[in-house]
């Protein structure tokens, strides 16, 4: 049994993209979710990262898993737009839910919300959350598909039966 567990923090995000439903972490509850933090122009997420996420939303049944991307720029803002990313989407077939990390309040913080209440040091960034919505995993940087999957597969399986609190 893991012990210390803590409730995953609700994901601020300013627009929603491959998807006409808002997402939220709180109506999740029930199936586990993937989140993998990204930026368009950081090489480890467009040669791992990214192909990595479309892999697992390919492989794993929809009733048990959620993948979700989550674009939080932190750098480059000007070339990072969402007209940029909508294209960066279409063009590397990504069709799950991509939300645009919301940008800081703070003037001059280029740290977007998400981001912060995460405490992410940068992308990529792989955050697991269980089906009761705690958070079992906060990785910065590449990911083995092997290990993922084994994760995942340990997570999807326990608590199956979990109805939504």
């Amino acid at each position: 049994m893991v012990q210390n567990l803590v409730q995953a923090s609700e994901l601020d995000v300013q627009k929603w993209l491959n998807t006409e439903t808002e997402i939220s972490l709180e109506l999740l509850k029930g199936k586990v979710v993937a989140i993998f933090a990204f930026q368009m122009l950081c090489p480890g997420c467009v040669e791992h990262s990214i192909p990595q996420a479309r892999l697992v939303y390919e492989m794993f049944s929809k009733d048990d898993l959620v993948v979700i991307g989550l674009h939080t720029v932190f750098e480059h803002h000007q070339a990072m737009t969402e007209t940029s990313l909508k294209a960066f989407l279409h063009e590397y077939k990504i069709v799950f839910p991509v939300g645009i990390d919301a940008p800081s309040e703070n003037d001059g913080d280029p740290i977007p919300k998400t981001m912060q209440k995460y405490g992410m040091r940068g992308t990529p960034t792989l955050i697991l959350i269980d089906r009761k919505g705690y958070l079992r995993k906060h990785k910065m940087g590449l990911e083995h598909d092997l290990q993922l999957g084994a994760e995942l597969m340990a997570l999807i399986d326990e608590n199956k039966n979990l109805d939504p609190i």
